[in-house]
């Protein structure tokens, strides 16, 4: 009996809408007008509400990081994000609305330089043009389509970096100082412009200005310098940029210096002195080699992942799957004549205990040989030179000079991971990348830089279960929904007839 019930309930609605509805050509187009009605004001009201779209990929490539928010949300200035030439459903534009309900400061719109006299004027800015202006007072900084985007030369995969550059570009017009840092030219093979091309892409995300430097056409290190940056040298520096180092060291400023392994024994009495300055012995002849398989990428014993050591510039990749060194060498630092120095040393990266340093490269076995010197060698180290004392009764501060050394180079260059790889160790372990940029924000005292970055490398999707419904449902169910109406619709008609 209950079924019957139920069978009338059911056979009563059907006839409600054959009756009412389908079969009364003019209800069918109001109940049409009425869905349609709907739909309008829906998306009326989510303009207004100016919703930020569902992210789906994995990366939240459209979606703010916390590490954004935290930047930008303490900013007390006004900044105005003009989208020149776009449209209000462009991406980006949607990113950048996202940082004003982080900061009410900060807006972003979509501008027709027709109706804006002024901008064009400005920035001289011709009809037709394309591009986004970050406006703060006076300050401002001019971004096109093709500063939002990067390229993987080996994938010929587009590479969105939008967030970063519109994350940078608000500091950059709000600080009151954008620090300088120099790369040491004329004494290595690694160049900022030719073999570290991907590093100067990722500096160019940070709130720093990059130059090089040749102190033999300058005769000093400039005084905008905030932090020189010395590579691998593969020949001993002259006495006129020996003395400018030391004499830079002497003002209280800070070095990042990257010693990729010594393969043959070289003299080099200048570079020697200004690592001894801070404590570190000369670099030797060999490189560092892991046995543990838990500690090494792909089973190879020279590609070897460091325990990351708990300090200000890795407190975010602590625990996290590490960093990548190729053919690392060890760092010797006199401990011994450190409180003689006034150095201070926190280490950063350590080879595990099962590695062992190789002098030998003519040994091909990838067994410890039982000459070869095992142990827990330091790959990465900070180090704190005291310059001068504080003062307090004359209220000086103390004048110290900062030292981050790491005994590897090729971590942050472009060159393959190994000869199989076309990738680079920078691109497959993103910390790589946060590492060298966060101990350059700690030498230039911009801590509040120093985090763990969004990785753009790739974008998939992963949705979370509630989502992933969502989607079901608007593939399977609508359709079926519509296909059920067109029967009913079809069946109605035919009885009609």
């Amino acid at each position: 009996m209950k079924e019957k019930k139920t069978d009338k309930k059911k056979n009563k609605f059907v006839e409600i809408i054959k009756k009412k509805w389908l079969i009364n050509g003019t209800m069918t187009c109001l109940l049409v007008a009425i869905i349609i009605a709907i739909f309008i004001a829906i998306n009326v009201v989510m303009q207004k509400l100016e919703l930020a779209p569902i992210d789906f990929t994995q990366e939240k490539l459209y979606t703010l990081t916390e590490e954004s928010k935290e930047k930008v949300k303490n900013i007390d200035k006004n900044v105005a994000i003009y989208f020149i030439g776009s449209t209000d459903d462009d991406s980006n534009l949607d990113l950048a609305k996202q940082y004003q309900k982080v900061n009410e400061k900060i807006t972003a719109e979509a501008v027709d330089i027709n109706n804006r006299p002024d901008l064009a004027n400005q920035y001289g800015i011709e009809s037709g043009t394309k591009g986004i202006i970050v406006e703060c007072g006076k300050k401002s900084k001019i971004l096109t389509d093709e500063d939002l985007v990067t390229y993987d030369t080996s994938t010929y995969e587009t590479i969105s970096i939008a967030e970063e550059k519109l994350t940078s570009s608000i500091l950059s017009v709000t600080s009151e100082k954008v620090p300088k840092v120099y790369f040491l030219e004329g004494y290595s093979e690694f160049v900022l412009n030719q073999n570290m091309n991907y590093l100067n892409m990722y500096l160019a995300n940070e709130i720093n200005e990059i130059d090089t430097l040749n102190v033999l056409t300058k005769g000093k290190i400039p005084d905008d310098c905030d932090t020189l940056v010395i590579t691998t040298p593969n020949k001993d520096f002259d006495d006129i940029t020996t003395n400018a180092i030391m004499a830079y060291i002497e003002s209280g400023k800070n070095i990042l210096w990257l010693n990729a392994a010594v393969t043959t024994e070289k003299n080099m009495p200048n570079v020697n002195k200004i690592l001894a300055t801070y404590g570190v012995k000369p670099f030797e002849v060999g490189i560092i080699r892991e046995t543990d398989s838990n500690r090494m990428i792909t089973g190879s014993p020279d590609l070897i992942l460091p325990d990351i050591e708990n300090a200000t510039i890795t407190e975010d990749l602590y625990n996290t799957t590490g960093v990548i060194f190729i053919n690392a060498t060890k760092i010797n630092i006199d401990e011994d004549h450190l409180d003689e120095l006034k150095v201070e040393q926190t280490d950063l990266l350590l080879a595990s205990e099962d590695s062992y340093f190789r002098t030998n490269f003519n040994i091909q076995s990838d067994n410890k040989n039982e000459n070869e010197e095992k142990g827990t060698f330091v790959v990465g180290a900070q180090l704190e030179k005291t310059i001068k004392e504080a003062n307090e009764e004359n209220q000086e501060s103390a004048i110290t000079s900062k030292l981050v050394i790491y005994g590897e180079n090729y971590f942050i260059s472009d060159y393959p991971l190994s000869q199989t790889s076309q990738y680079a160790a920078i691109q497959l372990a993103s910390y790589n990348k946060d590492l060298i940029l966060n101990s350059i924000a700690y030498l230039v005292d911009r801590e509040e830089d120093i985090t763990a970055r969004k990785n753009t490398g790739t974008v998939t999707y992963t949705a979370t279960e509630t989502q992933d419904t969502i989607i079901r449902i608007i593939i399977f169910a609508v359709p079926i929904a519509i296909i059920l109406a067109g029967i009913i619709v079809w069946q109605v008609r035919r009885r009609k007839k």
